[in-house]
């Protein structure tokens, strides 16, 4: 049984969750399925895999970034406590539970295809690395409860599946509003965040114009760009924090932030610039990776949802709807960072003393990449002020909910770390606690896992199937797609992806988006 193992492991650590390989398999079965020339199959597989690993080196270049600000930010602040980071934890529980880790999350795409087969739900999830976390997640909070093995990976593996074609669902009629059709969902377990964004958005933000309908004046035209208007953005909040920790905490200390040093104040300024302007590199590499992987899994995925799962959706990574508004990922990005510093405010005086919840630090990498989708989702419904407030909604929420789970992770909750985004805090307080009542907590978790499916179910046949609107008072989505500036940081998502939603019948004609 050992060569069993060796071959779940492998396909689970160097393929399934390794999401440039995955989308590229699965663009090649639908390109066959379309019955392409062998040409077209390998080059449409190469180029979707080549589009994630830019989003992945994107990614590596915004952690890199943010790594030395974080740096800062405690040194200034003073403030210690647990930072979530969702590779961190998951890199600690594999040590002790890489096997159950590695067939539950096999057990768990398992059962999502066969729900996207037979139910309503026609969601593929698609980010592989989310599902690795959500695994580690379900394995520590049942592994914790002294559940066997087989029950573990047998319960953990129906949580996961019905997750990952529910929470698709729940959030598909702002996707569909962010994206203007049904070519793609989010598949992202940040998705708690993002609907209520979007909810939000919607109630706050009636009359507020669009992120990227920013009106400059001749001489700020150049920040209609995209990648010089976060670029700027961060190179003043970098230097703002450079000072203010060199200030605090002295030259030998805060020359230290950056890796080998700084030889001089002028070099530690002018390092922190350079880090400024990496960030927006890092946003730009990751729009281009997004478009490359949406020329391609697309219309592979018309073969997909011909042949095995009719209607098929591919569910995808965060950074998907970044090139929809670009202004509004900085914008969410930096409310949700606001959000955090609240939330952590509120920890200390209030919950930490009353409760004795940990203090969650906040994470950068989490705050851009949840906080900009957020911010996206929130300018869909609710303009300029729904991004403000998404992106300050999700900042309390990985800020509160982390707290909350590191009741239920067991000996990992002592690691010193945690789970960072929306989706991992409620799902592993909801089965975290059931599973403490032993053994009639099983029965408790597949009711919660059966109460979310049905609920995913009944929203798509009623709210997503019916074509609602969540902002129906709003310009119709896709239109923006265009008007986030020019350059690399500024070019529409394929055509496929901006295309209009259709008004109900009787609806007035949408008016033609506004021009800057």
């Amino acid at each position: 049984m050992d060569w069993l193992l060796t071959v779940a492991q492998f396909l689970v650590n160097e393929v399934l969750s390794v999401p440039a390989f995955l989308i590229g398999i699965i663009t090649a079965v639908g390109l066959m399925a379309l019955r392409r020339p062998v040409g077209q199959v390998v080059g449409g597989a190469l180029k979707a895999t080549l589009g994630f690993l830019l989003i992945g080196a994107g990614a590596t270049l915004v952690v890199a970034s943010l790594a030395p600000l974080g740096v800062m930010i405690q040194g200034a602040t003073g403030a210690q406590g647990v930072v979530p980071t969702n590779e961190a934890i998951a890199g600690i529980a594999q040590a002790e539970y890489g096997a159950q880790v590695s067939w539950l999350m096999i057990l768990g795409f398992a059962v999502s295809l066969v729900l996207a087969r037979f139910t309503p739900l026609r969601y593929v999830f698609l980010t592989g690395h989310h599902m690795l976390f959500m695994a580690t997640l379900l394995t520590i909070v049942l592994a914790s409860a002294d559940y066997a093995p087989a029950v573990v990976v047998g319960l953990g593996g129906l949580v996961l599946g019905i997750l990952m074609v529910s929470l698709p669902a729940f959030a598909h009629p702002w996707t569909r509003r962010v994206t203007g059709d049904d070519s793609i969902a989010i598949g992202h377990f940040g998705t708690a965040a993002y609907v209520a964004a979007g909810a939000v958005g919607s109630k706050v933000g009636r009359n507020s114009r669009s992120t990227e309908d920013l009106r400059l004046p001749e001489s700020l035209r150049f920040l209609r760009d995209s990648m010089v208007a976060t670029a700027l953005s961060m190179v003043i909040m970098y230097v703002v924090l450079a000072v203010a920790f060199l200030a605090r905490r002295g030259s030998e200390t805060a020359f230290e932030a950056f890796d080998g040093g700084a030889t001089g104040v002028g070099d530690y300024v002018m390092q922190s610039v350079t880090q400024g302007l990496q960030f927006g590199v890092a946003v730009a590499v990751i729009l281009f990776g997004v478009r490359t992987i949406l020329a391609e899994l697309v219309p592979a995925f018309q073969g997909i949802a011909a042949k095995a799962v009719p209607g098929a959706i591919p569910a995808l990574d965060a950074p998907i709807v970044f090139p929809y508004a670009q202004n509004a990922v900085l914008i969410g990005f930096l409310s949700s960072f606001t959000g955090g510093l609240v939330g952590l405010a509120v920890l200390s005086v209030w919950l930490n003393p009353w409760l004795g919840l940990a203090l969650i630090l906040p994470g950068l990498v989490p705050h851009f990449f949840t906080g900009g989708a957020a911010g996206v989702y929130g300018n869909a419904s609710g303009g300029r002020v729904g991004a403000v407030t998404g992106g300050f909604l999700n900042g309390l929420m990985i800020t509160f909910l982390p707290a909350l789970l590191l009741q239920v992770l067991g000996d990992f909750g002592d690691a010193n770390t945690t789970f960072g985004d929306t989706d991992f805090g409620w799902v592993g307080i909801a089965t975290g606690y059931p599973a403490m009542l032993g053994a009639p907590g099983i029965a408790l978790i597949v009711l919660v896992g059966a109460a979310i499916l049905g609920a995913a179910i009944m929203w798509q046949k009623r709210v997503v199937d019916t074509g609602w609107d969540p902002a129906p008072h709003r310009e119709r989505a896709g239109a923006a797609a265009g008007t986030g500036g020019s350059g690399a940081g500024g070019a529409a998502p394929q055509p496929a992806m901006a295309a209009k939603i259709a008004p109900p019948r009787g609806a007035p004609t949408p008016p033609p988006p506004p021009t800057a």
